[in-house]
């Protein structure tokens, strides 16, 4: 069993890690309640499959454009500074929304009008929140503080929205609103304390140019390629969350809601505390494929059935899937980008697993409403598990990628133990 463990020892070793993983936890506790109250909210104020769906359509282009401008930054400026303007960016996105929900009559434009705004403000921190840990944790123990740091967002996303559904749908969206205010300011807090992270040696000052070099590098590296697409597709086809509070009411269970959206973040947390195995097995290529196709066929098999219980056990098994598929994507992204890409390239990590599950948001609702939920989650895990087949089988250097023979990785260890 102390193989299958999660290790804990970085958080002993370093300091930084420890303020990361406690801000994190926090305000990602917050924003899940967010991340149920806004859809709730939008259904009520509309009733509509679409009108949900549209929530992804409109954080795309956001995500999109200042992802990669994230990117860019994250690779020039301080990475601290730059989470920490995005947070308190989002702190005042939260209050508009609590303002928002007192009215008399909340205004659906205000939502999509934030919604737009947090994917751009995501877009920014994220490449920053991604290149920082391999600035702060040493090689050996990466493994383990990517468990941790995704452990940190597991913790927030289950209990966030298993409370944030009976708080949404009892007391209002409002004081699911408030209450992520209030974790903002206590992230910010956490956040204020951590030491600068400037730009390394070999940085270069931000500008369309540098971009396109971030890019040209990912697409000449096939591996980190078929990381991208494989992500993409999975989130893409067979992310069902758009649908969730439909699919709540299908069941006569409204009181689960809750429970939908933290049934994928149990499964994802069992992978997590039992992740010790993964700092021995090399096959990182092969262990995001599969659990990709997983991740799709568990998501289908929920649509097929009639039963609460069913459904979420489909669901929790579907999140232990995509969280070994995530933990090793970010092992191969983390051990085998040079640190002066790592900001560009955590731009485009950030589009492959954010604008995935934003369009499918759009694609189960478009679905949903032209023939019904259970065509739309079903059809869904299906296509997920064909295109994830069809990427795999035209890279075959991801496919094939191993830890102990990658190039980059050999290449970066070197670089590393040289700077010591």
């Amino acid at each position: 069993m102390r193989k299958f463990a999660l290790d804990i020892s970085p958080l002993k070793k370093y300091r930084e890690l420890r303020l990361l993983f406690a801000s994190g936890m926090i305000t990602r506790l917050g924003s899940a309640m967010t991340m149920v109250a806004l859809p709730f909210q939008i259904k009520i104020l509309t009733n509509s499959y679409v009108a949900v769906g549209l929530m992804g359509l409109v954080q795309l282009a956001p995500l999109i454009i200042f992802g990669l401008y994230g990117g860019v930054l994250a690779d020039a400026v301080d990475r601290k500074k730059m989470i920490l303007i995005a947070e308190a960016s989002s702190l005042l996105m939260t209050v508009i929304l609590f303002i928002n929900a007192v009215l008399p009559h909340p205004h659906v434009l205000v939502l999509y009008f934030v919604g737009a705004a947090f994917a751009g403000l995501s877009g920014l921190s994220g490449p920053s929140l991604g290149a920082i840990l391999p600035r702060i944790v040493k090689h050996e123990d990466m493994s383990s503080a990517n468990a941790l740091m995704g452990l940190r967002w597991q913790v927030g996303a289950i209990v966030g929205p298993s409370i944030g559904g009976l708080i949404v749908s009892t007391a209002g969206v409002s004081t699911g609103y408030a209450i992520d205010v209030i974790s903002y300011v206590m992230s910010l807090i956490f956040i204020s304390l951590l030491k600068p992270v400037p730009p390394g040696a070999k940085s270069v000052p931000p500008s369309f140019k540098s971009l396109i070099d971030g890019l040209q590098y990912a697409i000449s590296r096939k591996d980190l390629l078929g990381t991208y697409l494989v992500d993409l597709s999975a989130m893409f086809f067979a992310m069902p969350t758009a649908l969730f509070p439909f699919w709540a009411d299908s069941l006569h269970a409204r009181w689960a809601l809750g429970l939908f959206y933290s049934s994928i973040t149990v499964g994802a947390m069992l992978t997590t505390l039992t992740s010790g195995w993964m700092k021995h097995y090399p096959h990182h290529g092969r262990a995001i494929m599969f659990a990709a196709i997983a991740w799709g066929g568990f998501v289908a098999l929920a649509g097929t059935f009639h039963s609460l219980a069913l459904v979420l056990v489909c669901l929790t098994l579907a999140g232990a899937a995509d969280e070994v598929s995530a933990l090793f994507r970010s092992l191969v992204w983390n051990q085998s980008i040079a640190d002066e890409y790592r900001g560009r390239l955590g731009g485009i990590e950030l589009l492959s697993y954010s604008v995935g599950p934003l369009g499918g948001q759009m694609r189960s609702g478009t679905m949903a409403a032209w023939t019904n939920l259970r065509t739309s989650v079903v059809s869904g895990g299906l296509m997920c598990i064909g295109f994830v087949v069809l990427a795999a089988g035209l890279l075959p250097k991801f496919r094939k990628y191993d830890v102990r023979t990658n190039e980059f990785v050999l290449e970066k260890e070197k670089s590393a133990k040289n700077s010591e």
